[in-house]
Formats: C-alpha cells, structure tokens, sequence
C-alpha cells in the first residue's frame, strides 16, 4: 500500500511538532506532502521538509490534491471550519484537542465525518497511559463495585505570564474561546468521563485571571453529579507552583488513588453494605487488600495517538480516541462555564443555544484583534514537556 500522504494546518508549537513526527518517525507508514500556515515565518521554518508543499490558505490546500489526511493544529475557534471542509473534500482528519470550542459546533464536525465516511481523530494522548488504561479496565470490570465518587485535583499545569504572552489569541474569548478548562484540561476532563462516565449536572466556580493577566479563567472548580448517585469533583488550575497530579475514584469495593507514577489499589474481600448494616463495631475495623500497579512503559503520548491515526487508515488498528468522542470533554466544559455565568447548577444535555449566546457576549468584550500577528514563530518542532503527564 502507497504510505499516507499527510498534511498539518497550523505550525505554531504542536503543528511543528506533529509536522517532525510525521517527517521523521512515522515514515514507514506516511508521508508528510503539505503544510499550512498563515504566518510566512512558520513558512520558512518548513523549508528543512525538502518537497513539501506549503501554503497559507487551508482551503487551498484541502482542495489541491496534496495529501490524503489533515493534522489541525490551529487556534481553537478553526478546528471545525477546517475539519468540515476537509471531511467535506474528502480528507481523514486527526484534531488537536479541545474538538471545538462550543459543543454546537463540534457536532457539526461528527456530522461532516460521519457523512464523510473517513477516518476522524483527535488528540487526547493522555490516553496512552498505562495506568489510566489499567485504571479504566478496573472500574468497567466491576471489580470494584459500584462507583461512588471521583476527585481529580490536576493543578501542575503551571502557566508563566511569559506564556500567555507568546500568542495574542491566547487567553481571550474572542481569540482562544476560554482558559484552562479549554487549553490544558480537556485533557483530564476526557481522561475522567472516559474511565468514570458522563455525569447528569454540573456545577462550577471559575477564577477569572487570579494568577494572570488574561481575560479567561486560570483557576476552576466543578462539582458534577451522576444518575446512579455517584458525584465527582474536578480541580484544575495553571497558577499553582507546587502543583498536584492525583485522581481517587471510589467505588462499593474498594478504591483506586492514582498519584505520583503509581496506582494503588484497594479491595475490599466482604460485603460493605453488610458490614455497615450488621457489624457490632462503631467504624471502620477490616482492612483492604492494598496492591500497587507501577508500569515500566512510558506513554507513546502524541506520536502513538498519531500512528494508530495511520494504522485506521490502512486497517491495521483502532483509533486511541474517536474525534467523535470529543463532545463528551466539551460537554462537561461547556456546562461548567455556563453554569459559572449564570451561577446555577446545569443539567445535562446542555442547552447549546444558551452556551452560545453567552459565549458571544464575551467575545463582544474580548480584546483579541483577530489581524494581530500571531506569534509562535520560535517553534521549533519538538514536543513540549508541557504536555507530559507530570506526576
């Protein structure tokens, strides 16, 4: 079979670094034929992919026959023109995360694939991790019973004002279309509904630029609830030096902690329901089976999410994440900015009309100019430690 020819709309920070791996590490399977980017300096940087195609319009690109997928790496607010008009010539799309900004919009994109019939993925590599994938196959065996509570304290996302600064879009409604709900943790907010589900309301608190000068939240708080019972609580910050990485799930059986490399699992080897009703003891008395599950293998991260994107392609594998699936991330975070707009709790399914309207407001006030020169001219087309799974 003729390798996949590939081409990457958007070559700031994680469009070069996914235009590197295509070029260098996943070159027994694709090709990289074609890069696009409005900024003439990221231009440039793509002179070193001898016979690559570049271009400054997407939708020139798309319509050229110059590759057989699409990697999105732009702005938030083009992941769904460009998907859709990809879908819609004919391309297989893999999407940078969040899916969209508005939920709205990423269903127009599952539509768009769905009529397409090509392959649609996105990037959500954090689920390449052994022990969120071990961790996800324990609460789907039942093992543990039922699920009680969930609490992810994901607050090492530290962000410098530096950072902030190095594109004017970032951090601004109109240009990046929220904070770090958006930016960071559709990350952990897909990891979360992946392995504990989606829950039936949500409810927030939202710091708007309490450690930065930004027009978007650094800071946030939800608390979610779930048809069983269940209820989870979800903390994610980008001003906290001395962040924290740790996910508890609770379950009728047992509990697992996931902190620090390591997952601890505790089970119960009785009836906890019986023991509460019938014991003659006052608290807690038998103790759990505590076991740790450490895992040798590192996360294939971004190039593993990439070349099962590839192996899709070709019939060779499964994706690691559905594009379509980014609607679950986007639904948890549309509901926690809507209900942290309107000060109420937000029941599932979301009002989409209402999520959209208000969002337009803020754009209205946004101090994003949409002909601002858009930096990033320093990627250089390495992948971030930013985006490693800091324990």
């Amino acid at each position: 079979m003729d390798k996949i020819r590939v081409g990457v709309i958007g070559l700031g920070n994680m469009g070069s670094a996914h235009a590197v791996s295509v070029y260098e590490k996943l070159s027994d399977k694709c090709i990289l034929t074609a890069v696009c980017d409005v900024n003439p300096e990221r231009l440039a940087w793509a002179e070193r992919f001898g016979g690559v195609k570049k271009y400054n319009s997407y939708e020139k690109m798309l319509e050229d026959d110059v590759c057989d997928a699409v990697i999105i790496a732009t702005p938030h607010y083009y992941h769904a023109p460009c998907a859709i008009k990809a879908f819609n010539t004919g391309h297989h799309v893999m999407c940078e995360k969040p899916q969209s900004v508005s939920l709205s919009d990423a269903e127009k994109m599952n539509a768009a694939a769905d009529k397409s019939g090509k392959v649609f993925g996105i990037m959500f590599n954090q689920r390449t991790s052994p022990l969120f994938i071990r961790a996800r196959e324990i609460i789907n065996s039942g093992r543990l019973g039922t699920p009680i509570r969930l609490t992810y304290i994901i607050t090492n996302w530290y962000r410098t004002q530096r950072y902030y600064d190095t594109g004017a879009w970032r951090a601004t409604w109109k240009g990046e279309g929220g904070g770090v709900l958006l930016n960071q943790a559709p990350h952990n907010l897909d990891i979360m509904q992946w392995i504990f589900g989606m829950p039936k309301s949500v409810y927030a608190h939202l710091d708007v630029a309490r450690f930065h000068d930004i027009e978007v939240e650094d800071n946030a708080i939800l608390v979610m609830r779930y048809e069983n019972g269940a209820t989870a609580q979800f903390i994610t910050s980008t001003g906290e030096y001395a962040g924290t990485n740790r996910l508890e799930i609770v379950c009728s059986e047992g509990k697992l902690v996931l902190e620090g490399g390591v997952m601890k699992i505790y089970s119960l080897d009785f009836d906890e329901e019986e023991y509460r009703k019938g014991s003659e003891m006052s608290g807690a008395h038998k103790q759990p089976i505590i076991e740790e599950y450490s895992p040798s293998e590192k996360p294939e991260a971004h190039v593993g999410v990439l070349r099962a994107f590839i192996g899709k392609i070709n019939g060779e594998c499964e994706l690691l994440a559905d594009g379509r699936e980014g609607v679950n991330q986007l639904t948890i975070s549309n509901a926690a900015y809507l209900s942290a707009w309107t000060g109420s709790e937000i029941s599932l399914p979301l009002d989409k009309s209402r999520f959209d309207a208000l969002l337009e407001e803020k754009k209205k006030g946004s101090s994003y100019d949409e002909k601002a020169n858009q930096s990033g001219a320093s990627a250089d087309g390495t992948m971030s430690n930013r985006w490693e799974i800091k324990w």
